[in-house]
């Protein structure tokens, strides 16, 4: 019988190669990866012989690794290392053993590990993120001119576009480029500093051996130990979260726009897609409530980095272990979140109609700022305000036409120069704001 934990949520939505990258294989094949490295470095600088590393090199491979044994013992430790050196050494013939590990400490694999995890991560977050910006473009670009009710406080406000709705989220993802680039720059990043992080074990070869494993695992190399300084990968599970989170606010708006009463959007349709077992005529925004849980869960496991980041003196004592779960789950929720996004997006069914239609739901008050700003031209924008102000209520209580209420609390003479105004008289710039988010897009590396 499996009786593995199954993550419901990851396991519907969850991105594959996200998930390989976490997996319990590619966990052990990194910490083996930089045994590699490190011993490879070390025969390089005569710490130990050429024939050592290579045997290292063939010993430590995935399948040297007894799992059950790895993982037992290391509930025994508190930590996998040394059971899976003992393990590596155990496969080494006998001239080449106790050159495994040399100078090393637990943290300095696990944490360089995790740098070529992390670092494969964010490779893998930026083609995600790039899906899901070259999904939005095109929709953007296309419906620069669908005209759309803006809404503030969930109420109808002024007219705008779909298009320029869609540019704020390329715009955000753009920004999100760059900060995954930097969190990128600065969590990849390799850790071998012995024991307090003083690198005593390594000798007077630390440095360029530092350096020789970080070119080996693609990282990049520092003088100073960052085994308790966790602010790197707090900033990038930050990252993570700010991910989700913009894939929830997209999400979010595909819900509300949703709605029976408004109807505006849609999500991609298909047989039984978000069916109900008992009202035959649901089509549940399903998609989109999967990414705004993906980001909900994501939001509340961010709080515990910074918890992370309390460690104290030259090791943790529980916040460590705390990172060991939170990250990767981070991680693969923000890849969720993107992959559903993008599929969110590609499947979209758009009811410009509707949205027309929608323009007079509260009997074309939408359009109360664009007479108000029209009037103040002429007797202010207070005295405007309090007239159109009037003029709404009247229209709620009477059912008349705005452009009529507004002429009928003004003197005549001001009464007929009063032009009746359409929502696509008052969109402001919606195309300048598109081009805009389409050129940052496009050019953000």
């Amino acid at each position: 019988m499996n009786t593995q934990r199954f993550e419901m949520l990851l396991g519907l939505y969850g991105d594959e190669p996200m998930t390989r990258i976490f997996s319990e294989q590619e966990t052990i094949r990194s910490w083996l990866r930089v045994e590699v490295a490190l011993a490879a470095a070390q025969a390089d600088l005569g710490v130990v012989e050429p024939a050592d590393a290579q045997a290292i090199a063939i010993a430590a491979k995935v399948d040297t690794i007894d799992r059950d044994r790895l993982w037992s013992e290391t509930r025994t430790v508190g930590y996998p290392i040394l059971s899976l050196v003992r393990q590596i050494d155990a496969a080494l013939p006998h001239a080449h053993r106790g050159r495994v590990h040399y100078g090393a400490t637990t943290q300095d694999i696990m944490d360089s590990g995790l740098a070529v995890q992390l670092d494969a991560a964010a490779q893998r977050l930026g083609v995600l993120l790039g899906e899901f910006g070259d999904a939005l473009a095109p929709l953007a670009r296309v419906h620069a001119g669908t005209v759309i009710a803006g809404r503030t406080h969930a109420m109808q406000a002024v007219p705008t576009t779909l298009g320029a709705k869609l540019a704020t989220y390329l715009a955000e993802l753009s920004r999100h480029r760059e900060r995954l680039a930097a969190a990128r720059t600065r969590a990849a990043v390799v850790s071998l500093f012995g024991a307090a992080g003083t690198s005593a074990a390594y000798g007077e070869h630390a440095t360029p051996l530092r350096a020789a494993v970080a070119q080996r695992l693609g990282l990049s190399t520092t003088e100073v130990a960052w085994h308790v300084s966790r602010d790197g990968l707090a900033e990038f599970g930050a990252v993570c979260s700010l991910l989700a989170g913009t894939c929830a606010r997209f999400a979010r708006e595909v819900v509300d726009l949703s709605r029976t009463e408004i109807g505006e959007v849609a999500e991609a349709s298909g047989h039984h897609r978000g069916a109900s077992s008992t009202m035959p005529q649901k089509a549940n925004p399903i998609e989109s409530e999967a990414v705004i849980g993906a980001s909900i869960t994501a939001g509340a496991l961010s709080s515990a980095l910074f918890r992370i980041m309390e460690a104290g003196h030259e090791r943790a004592a529980g916040e460590w272990q705390a990172e060991w779960q939170v990250l990767p789950q981070l991680v693969c929720l923000s890849a969720a979140a993107l992959r559903t996004a993008t599929s969110i997006t590609t499947g979209l069914q758009v009811f410009p109609a509707a949205m027309l239609a929608n323009l007079n739901a509260d009997g074309g008050l939408v359009m109360a700022e664009a007479y108000m700003m029209s009037l103040a031209q002429r007797i202010g924008r207070e005295q405007a305000h309090d007239i159109v102000y009037l003029a709404a209520a009247r229209c709620r209580s009477t059912g008349e036409a705005l452009h009529s209420a507004i002429r009928a609390e003004l003197p005549a003479d001001i009464a007929d120069t009063v032009e009746e105004l359409t929502p696509e008289s008052y969109l402001g710039r919606p195309r300048q704001a598109v081009e805009a988010a389409l050129a940052l897009w496009h050019t953000c590396p």
